[in-house]
């Protein structure tokens, strides 16, 4: 296999797995504070951009702000601070250009097995040719999984009773037809998540009517999709200064907010109430449609861009209807209140399955592992497993925060490796501690693929705090292998 780098080899000091907004942004902190090391990125689709290419429904967009999902070292430069998918994607792909990184993917291949050998101090890795289904092996010093927390094949799709019988189209948002006309039609959206509130919006500018039918409220909040105290700091600083204090803004922005809604969640939860009234119209039931039976925070907020939702409500074009599904009819869905919604179209925006590491199976020295079995360290490495990290960004922030500490500290500790000379890093899991579920959310997601998911601990490192100020301390400041075994020398 040739690398476009010049050379031919088969084996790399990292091995990045996935080329959307956390591998891009892996790759690019590799070059910068790991500059020794070879790696290469392998991409199981066509193209790069991961999330932000893979889903086309109309209106997809962000639900952080661009100025913390956006990378540390690349300034967000669009007006927009909440930002459509294209601009996203672009970003991206810009970013990969700038450092080069391009040059390092190999699209259309899936890792699907990983082994670690101790003696040789490697993983020999299994990739198909999601083209050719042709298996290849790569061997590579050190794993990077950066595959997102969900199955691209596929979304979420419960069965709905009797859903052959409906005559008109169902779709799922993960896989948008490029054909599918809702002009003038009736269409149901099934769900309460972001992708339905960023949908039901989009559909009503040219549909007959959009009834977004959810099981429970989501705690809805709005605000504007751009920042005009980010766009004063451009005007006064330098754009790499401005980046940061915008940044620091959002973060500390965000961190209050969350911690607020863990000390104070009725308070928050009047202050979401008094929101949604003033934008729905008068007498609108706003504790059927929009009181969530949780706190806020306990699962994610959905945001909607200058409450664009509320507006598309106020016309008179968007119902919410709160009930549960009893059947599909041949013309739309009967619920258990005894009301039939008439639809053209139903788009299941159900949610997403679940899945670490893109689902590739892993072995340690011929032993089969199950990461249900190990305890996460640091939010990056599972103890007990040598030289492997995953990306796996916040629940409560935007994603490329906890991304952007995680590619650092990962940079921190190969530097680490390589000054010492030895080749394997181990984290270590304390014995006999009391362990729970690796995220507490109760959304729908996280519950069903709980049982598959590591472990996490009652205190640092092998804790999720979800806090980016903790986080900073744990793996930008902190030592870089406390409770980690450093072995296997380098041969001289």
């Amino acid at each position: 296999m040739k690398q476009q780098g010049g050379y031919v080899s088969n084996h790399f000091d990292v091995l990045i797995v996935g080329a959307g907004l956390s591998g891009v942004g892996a790759a690019c902190h590799l070059m910068m504070e790991a500059p020794t090391r070879t790696f290469t990125i392998v991409e199981s689709r066509e193209v790069s951009g991961g999330t932000w290419d893979l889903f086309r429904y109309p209106n997809i967009r962000s639900d952080s702000d661009m100025y913390t999902l956006g990378y540390s070292f690349a300034p967000w430069t669009e007006k927009k601070s909440i930002a459509d998918g294209p601009l996203i994607l672009n970003y991206i792909r810009e970013t990969a250009k700038k450092f080069d990184v391009d040059a390092k993917i190999q699209y259309s291949k899936r890792v699907v097995a990983a082994s670690w050998s101790t003696p040789d101090a490697r993983w020999t890795v299994s990739v198909q040719n999601t083209k050719t289904h042709e298996l290849e092996t790569i061997t590579c010093n050190f794993l990077w999984g950066n595959t997102g927390y969900y199955k691209y094949e596929e979304g979420y799709r419960p069965d709905f009773p009797n859903e052959e019988s409906f005559t008109g189209t169902i779709v799922h948002p993960q896989h948008w037809p490029d054909d599918l006309n809702w002009t003038n039609k009736k269409v149901v959206v099934i769900g309460s998540g972001a992708t339905a509130m960023t949908l039901v919006p989009a559909l009503a500018k040219d549909a007959e009517k959009v009834v977004l039918l959810q099981r429970s409220p989501t705690y809805v909040v709005s605000r504007p999709d751009t920042d005009e105290f980010a766009d004063k700091l451009r005007k006064k600083f330098s754009p790499k200064r401005a980046h940061r204090l915008i940044r620091f803004k959002a973060i500390t922005l965000g961190m209050l907010t969350y911690q607020l809604a863990r000390v104070k969640p009725e308070f928050l939860k009047k202050q979401i109430r008094k929101g949604a009234i003033m934008q729905l119209p008068k007498g609108y039931d706003v504790d059927t449609h929009f009181n969530p039976s949780y706190n806020p925070w306990d699962q994610r907020l959905c945001l909607v861009p200058n409450g664009d939702l509320f507006k598309s409500i106020r016309s008179g074009k968007v119902e919410i209807v709160t009930d549960h599904i009893a059947s599909f009819t041949p013309t739309g869905i009967a619920l258990q209140s005894g009301q039939e919604i008439e639809a053209d179209i139903i788009v299941t925006a159900t949610g997403l399955i679940m899945q670490l590491l893109g689902g590739m199976t892993l072995s340690i020295d011929g032993r089969e592992l199950n990461p249900a079995e190990t305890v996460q360290y640091k939010g990056v490495m599972l103890c007990g497993v040598p030289n492997l990290a995953m990306t796996f960004g916040y629940t409560n922030a935007s994603w490329t925060l906890k991304a952007d500490l995680t590619a650092e500290y990962v940079c921190r500790l190969l530097n680490k490796m390589e000054r010492k000379g030895l080749r394997q890093a181990t984290p270590v899991a304390p014995k006999d501690a009391k362990t729970e579920a690796f995220l507490t959310l109760t959304s729908g997601y996280v519950s069903r693929a709980a049982a598959s998911l590591p472990k996490q601990g009652a205190k640092k490192p092998w804790r999720l705090y979800q806090n980016y100020a903790l986080d900073t301390m744990l793996l930008k400041r902190g030592r870089v292998t406390n409770h980690m075994k450093l072995s296997n020398p380098v041969s001289r």
